[in-house]
């Protein structure tokens, strides 16, 4: 067994062939890890992924609906946005937060790091829970269509089980949070 911190691919070359302000896509000549000549797409990302479950004292939470361009559907997510690589991201969060939602939290709790479609994209995303709530005016961008809805977290949980919730962030927010509740990791 090869020792897994040591890279089995060999770039020979690289090619940034797009970049916006948000992503860049650069194609890489490689030597795969059977000794193979291949090409091999990397996306990165130029912001982290910010996810939010705000939960009130009921155990409500609120989920954002909003129409996804690549998917060419309606999705059902707990709020989320993208956070500068160089700024604190807690301090993304309590944005995207009161932009979508309107919603300010006194506690916010790190729950998850996780990393979205590893296979083509160096994209991290950050996951909070969000507490002690108070409530205003949201401020959507302006690419952002919104419907925000309050439910009881039993309610999102079940969707996530019934595939009514895809989107990455949210699935796994929303099953880690049910497991800190089971095992009463949150009081």
């Amino acid at each position: 067994m090869k020792h897994p911190n040591l890279n089995p691919w060999k770039t020979l070359s690289s090619e940034k062939i797009y970049e916006n302000p948000w992503i860049s896509l650069t194609e890489h000549q490689v030597i795969n890890p059977g000794g193979g000549n291949g090409i091999y797409g990397e996306v990165h990302f130029k912001n982290l992924a910010i996810g939010i479950i705000p939960l009130d004292e009921e155990n409500n939470t609120w989920l954002v609906g909003q129409y996804r361009f690549p998917l060419k559907q309606y999705s059902w997510e707990i709020p989320e946005g993208g956070g500068l690589l160089n700024n604190d991201p807690v301090l993304s969060a309590q944005r995207e937060l009161l932009e979508e939602t309107g919603i300010k939290a006194e506690e916010w709790i790190e729950i998850q790091k996780i990393h979205l479609s590893n296979s083509v994209s160096d994209e991290l995303g950050i996951i909070y829970l969000a507490r002690q709530l108070r409530f205003g005016e949201s401020s959507p961008e302006e690419s952002e269509d919104l419907i925000v809805r309050k439910l009881p977290f039993e309610t999102a949980y079940q969707m996530v089980l019934n595939g009514e919730i895809t989107d990455s962030l949210s699935v796994a927010a929303i099953l880690k949070v049910k497991i800190l509740y089971l095992t009463n990791k949150l009081a």
